[in-house]
């Protein structure tokens, strides 16, 4: 018995016919009836019912074309997942990345590891900070990079790496009086109309926390006009000679020379966003483990 007798007999049985078994495989029509005969010989039993028209299986016939059929269906697999071991590792991974980190670099790093890892499937998500924490505990995500707004490095279930620190710059409109200078802190912003860029969905977190405070240890509470999570609204309203806001450098990254926005970084202590991977523990995915050491080569995993 070969997998081509298994084939022209799965063949046969579908079509109730030799000649149409013979045609779809472009052999002739005595060699596959020579092949089905050696399949029975070697098997000790009839599978075709010859005298019927159309031609039927016997129940040993029936029996074996569920087997067959399983054979082949298990032959095709180990063909491909062989293919799939010899091409590289395989597998899905989830990835949770916060508003706006779409304007980083994050992408160059997730198109070396695309080429690295061809057959490993990379959905991403965009997220606030609170709700991709809430999914990863949940499971929806397998690695997510955020902001700490919520304090989950804390979290005994999780693991984490920071990613980079990122300077926070004044995005004004280009006829602010601040628009030339080279650098600004956060006393030179006292009185301005501000939108504040929260990670978080609720605009209440640590991290909102944490660039309120550097407002009051610069002497003032911020004119706070609108907290909102969603950069491109927030660049909008600037653009639109509204108000100002802080946002993390790579948020200057991609814009066109007409844009009515200028960047100016910001200087002193805390004026930096901090990007961090997070995982949890227990996840046993193997493309985790695989863009683990991608993205962090020196670290022990």
């Amino acid at each position: 018995m070969n997998i081509n007798q298994l084939k022209y007999f799965v063949a046969v049985a579908e079509h109730q016919n030799f000649t149409k078994a013979a045609t779809q495989h472009y052999i002739s029509q005595t060699a596959i009836t020579q092949q089905i005969h050696a399949l029975e010989e070697s098997l000790g039993v009839k599978l075709v019912d010859r005298n019927t028209r159309p031609i039927t299986l016997t129940p040993a016939g029936q029996v074996f074309l569920m087997e067959a059929r399983a054979i082949l269906e298990r032959m095709n697999q180990a063909v491909a997942r062989t293919r799939e071991a010899a091409a590289g590792p395989v597998g899905t991974l989830r990835i949770g990345y916060t508003k706006g980190y779409e304007y980083s670099d994050f992408s160059d790093h997730l198109r070396r590891f695309h080429q690295a890892f061809p057959n490993i499937h990379t959905p991403c998500y965009r997220c606030t900070t609170d709700l991709l924490a809430a999914g990863l505990l949940r499971g929806e995500y397998d690695v997510i990079f955020t902001w700490d707004s919520t304090d989950i490095c804390r979290e005994g279930w999780v693991d984490h790496q920071l990613v980079e620190e990122v300077r926070l710059m004044a995005a004004l409109y280009k006829r602010h009086p601040y628009a030339r200078r080279t650098s600004l802190t956060r006393a030179d912003l006292k009185g301005e109309k501000l939108f504040f860029m929260s990670p978080s969905g609720d605009g209440d977190s640590l991290r909102d926390a944490h660039y309120i405070r550097l407002y009051q240890e610069a002497g003032y509470q911020p004119d706070i006009i609108l907290r909102s999570s969603d950069m491109e609204s927030v660049t909008m309203m600037v653009e639109a000679e509204m108000g100002i806001s802080i946002l993390p450098a790579y948020c200057a990254n991609n814009r066109q020379a007409g844009d009515n926005l200028v960047f100016v970084p910001m200087i002193g202590d805390g004026e930096v966003e901090e990007i961090i991977a997070v995982w949890r523990k227990e996840d046993q995915n193997p493309a985790l483990e695989q863009f683990l050491r991608h993205m962090f080569p020196e670290r022990e995993l």
